[in-house]
């Protein structure tokens, strides 16, 4: 499925939730002015989403000069991916964990907290980098931005009805959509269709990013332990994320919690550190990675495998 496929359905089914919505609220009124909401909504992410999100887990901004270890790896990754350098962000967290974000290649950001750096070792810290640039070579990182922009609004807005609800508002005349039972099932429905639509979006992904990452560093291993070291630390450090932007990190920030776990947004840790640990990079003859045609065998093979 395309990449511009899938963002064209994200936002179609995102776009429906929200007039849906705002039928429940005004009837017919209300589904106008919900339809011209996620039209500006659907404008405003695509433009501005991926400085929403930095903004929201304070993420600064580093130069070369500030991490120039950090920065060389990025940059020697990118460039193995064909990509310009992006943006390096580190997010102020004890929790480690990593995403990508922007509009396209051309302005990506890859933002990574500092517990990453702190309890994790280089060649761990190349695998994460590594899924992130893929996730970049993969255009994944749109759909990541608009899908946790406009998850949010229709979060807010559940939580609105559930108040209006709540306090006695609505009614039950047909002009005004379900009245107070509508108002309180879309308040109940709603995030967990949104929640459904991010992991359908998500999980696919995840594996491929992984296959690609791997191809990147030259081999899978580096990834297959951050993702084991992060597994461990998600559950032992809590992080303060939100649920709409969950899916774009390297692994769900909300394990542990029962209900993030039952609605993740990630494949299984352990199916993903299998398929990494099972195999390898293809290589020539006399032991040297086979370079792009390499990367392609590679990704294929893990590709087939989801």
């Amino acid at each position: 499925m395309g990449n511009w496929f899938k963002t064209t359905l994200l936002l179609g089914l995102l776009t429906a939730l929200i007039v849906w919505i705002g039928n429940l609220f005004g009837g017919q009124q209300g589904m106008v002015f919900a339809f011209i909401l996620a039209m500006g909504m659907n404008f405003f992410s695509y433009w501005y989403s991926d400085k929403i999100v930095l903004k929201m887990y304070r993420a600064r901004e580093v130069s070369p000069s500030h991490a120039p270890e950090l920065a060389e790896m990025v940059r020697r990754l990118a460039q193995n991916a064909g990509l310009p350098m992006p943006k390096l962000y580190i997010i102020p967290e004890r929790a480690p964990n990593a995403f990508a974000t922007g509009r396209n290649p051309e302005h990506a950001v890859v933002a990574v907290t500092e517990g990453l750096l702190d309890l994790m070792g280089r060649e761990e810290v190349e695998g994460v980098i590594s899924h992130e640039i893929a996730h970049i070579k993969n255009r994944d990182i749109l759909i990541g931005s608009i899908a946790a922009t406009m998850a949010g609004a229709i979060m807010i807005l559940a939580n609105m009805a559930r108040w209006t609800a709540f306090l006695g508002g609505g009614s039950d005349d047909e002009d005004s959509g379900l009245g107070i039972l509508g108002l309180i099932a879309m308040s109940i429905l709603a995030p967990i269709a949104a929640i459904l639509i991010q992991m359908a979006i998500s999980r696919s992904r995840e594996y491929h990013a992984d296959a690609t990452g791997a191809s990147l560093a030259g081999q899978p291993f580096g990834l297959a332990s951050a993702l084991e070291k992060l597994g461990t630390y998600s559950r032992k450090i809590p992080m303060d994320a939100q649920p709409n932007t969950a899916h774009m990190f390297i692994v769900n920030p909300l394990r542990g919690r029962s209900f993030a776990t039952l609605f993740s947004t990630h494949p299984p840790l352990e199916e993903r550190i299998a398929r990494l640990r099972g195999y390898g990079i293809p290589r020539s003859p006399n032991g040297e990675s086979t370079g792009r045609d390499g990367l392609r065998q590679a990704e294929d093979t893990w590709r087939n495998l989801s």
